[in-house]
């Protein structure tokens, strides 16, 4: 029997959450010892060399202009809100930074679609208040420590809500090309702000080959998170693919030992239980 539309949007969507919490956690440590937009700037090259070479390798159609002009918007919103996103992560500002920037950047897309597709069943919007419930829980603060990078979250959060609404009106076209346009968008975005800056020093040679590899997989986690949005419902593909910082966390906890709270454990579980609600029918 072929997959619903449900059901794929899920899958694709999962598939993204592995990525993007993989790049997240690989940016954010990385940026501890770079320039954010500096390190951006280096993501966006090392994911446009990939998916550019994709694109033009598998023949895939290039886009009409008007689909050229919201993927390039939606990579410079994205872009710019991914250097704020990493350099609130490198101050070590996870715990408010990751719950306000996902939670935002899933919660306009998805009221947008709600809006303009209708409303999901019940089953779907119980799973998006659990997974939004989870995702505080995983990723909220444990020392009480006041919002200060508020400001930056909403940044960041504001940016990838931008960056969803965008491709989803680019329509049903090549992945790849939407891939590499977006990092056409993100590098414009963040090269102009080093040219303006003047800080091409603030990186090591290991900080640039790790930005190469956090971008690609970056934007494997952006063609998932296209096939996701055009197999189905918006509002879907963004709400599932927004738990990625479950994976950041788990890859915090396994290789730079922090520490892995009871309630974060609760917030994975009610995380995972949200993924075939979000998909039923």
């Amino acid at each position: 029997m072929p997959a619903t539309p449900q059901f794929t949007t899920a899958a694709y969507g999962m598939a993204a959450v592995l990525a993007w919490g993989t790049s997240d956690f690989l940016g954010g440590y990385a940026t501890r010892r770079a320039n954010a937009f500096l390190f951006t700037t280096v993501v966006n090259l090392g994911g446009l060399l990939v998916v550019g070479t994709l694109a033009f390798a598998t023949h895939a159609p290039f886009p009409p202009e008007r689909s050229v002009a919201w993927v390039l918007a939606g990579g410079i919103s994205g872009g710019a809100g991914l250097a704020i996103f990493y350099r609130a992560l490198s101050s070590g500002r996870m715990g408010l930074t990751a719950p306000v920037a996902a939670v935002l950047g899933a919660s306009i897309p998805a009221v947008f679609s709600m809006f303009t597709e209708g409303l999901p069943g019940r089953i779907p919007l119980l799973g998006f208040f659990l997974a939004a419930t989870g995702l505080w829980l995983i990723t909220r603060s444990e020392d009480g420590s006041k919002p200060e990078g508020i400001g930056l979250a909403v940044l960041a959060g504001i940016g990838f809500a931008s960056f969803y609404l965008c491709v989803r009106q680019a329509g049903n076209v090549s992945a790849f090309w939407i891939a590499a346009l977006t990092r056409t968008g993100g590098l414009l975005i963040t090269g102009l702000i080093v040219l303006l800056h003047g800080k091409f020093r603030e990186i090591t040679p290991a900080g640039v080959r790790w930005g190469v590899v956090t971008g690609c997989i970056d934007s494997l986690g952006t063609m998932l998170f296209v096939y996701a949005s055009q197999a189905g419902r918006l509002d879907e593909a963004v709400v599932i693919s927004s738990l990625y910082p479950a994976v950041t966390v788990l890859l915090a906890r396994l290789f730079l030992k922090e520490h892995f709270t009871r309630w974060k454990f609760v917030g994975l579980l009610a995380a995972l239980a949200a993924v075939p609600m979000i998909a039923a029918q």
